[in-house]
């Protein structure tokens, strides 16, 4: 699966308490501090902001990480983008993608899950091998077309319709802004655009095992310094 991993109905959850505009505020001022603070010229930003707003995340938040990114209001903070790996419940692979301020403290909770939750955490390499660093696009479009054709003529490797009305678009990392600009000249509205993992085989579980796995992920989820989980399951 190269989408990350998101239990249906997590984003509402998270948001009564606060955090998902905690971690959308992180990955705001990631975005700005990397591409700078004009979304029109910063795709990541602009598709980050987007995302804030989508789940009415304030205005004010948003603001506040742009100026933080960009280095002005005088507040002094530095997150960094930081990745951990391993194996969940029967051998299930799990990259976790995390945006933190203190790497002592999100390895630390990271580890802590994987323990509690019947997983291992490992070194780099662990369960990166079972998945392809791809290139990932989501887009939307309201005439009818042949996502097959479309996706030929972008220059993805594969495609996806995903369960609402738009399709993901797979491709080789470096052909990430390729696709996007692509895509948006064909008439799409593009609603994502990063670097992601796709898991080359799905581990097969039964659903008792898979309830296991799925709170394992949760666990993952809830930590304030998880960005994204990729997972070898559906």
């Amino acid at each position: 699966m190269g989408k990350s991993w998101k239990k249906s109905g997590m984003m509402d959850v998270a948001a009564k308490k606060g955090k998902i505009f905690t971690k959308l505020a992180k990955e705001i001022f990631v975005a700005t501090k990397l591409g700078g603070p004009d979304p029109e010229g910063n795709p990541r930003l602009k598709m980050s902001i987007r995302a804030a707003l989508d789940v009415s995340c304030p205005k004010a938040t948003i603001e506040r990480a742009i100026k933080k990114g960009s280095g002005q209001g005088g507040e002094s903070e530095n997150i960094e983008e930081v990745t951990y790996e391993g194996q969940g419940p029967y051998n299930v692979g799990v990259i976790v993608e995390c945006q933190t301020d203190n790497r002592n403290r999100t390895v630390s909770n990271i580890r802590s899950i994987f323990n509690k939750k019947g997983g291992k955490m490992g070194d780099n390499g662990s369960a990166s091998w079972m998945f392809d660093r791809v290139c990932l696009v989501e887009a939307e479009i309201k005439t009818e077309i042949d996502p097959e054709e479309e996706a030929i003529e972008v220059n993805a490797n594969d495609v996806e319709k995903n369960e609402d009305s738009g399709y993901s678009f797979y491709g080789e990392p470096e052909d990430l802004d390729t696709i996007r600009t692509s895509l948006v000249s064909r008439g799409w509205d593009v609603t994502k655009a990063e670097l992601s993992y796709k898991s080359k085989n799905i581990t097969e579980l039964d659903e008792e095992k898979k309830s296991q796995v799925i709170l394992f992920l949760e666990a993952l989820d809830d930590d304030e310094d998880t960005h994204k989980i990729h997972a070898t399951v559906e």
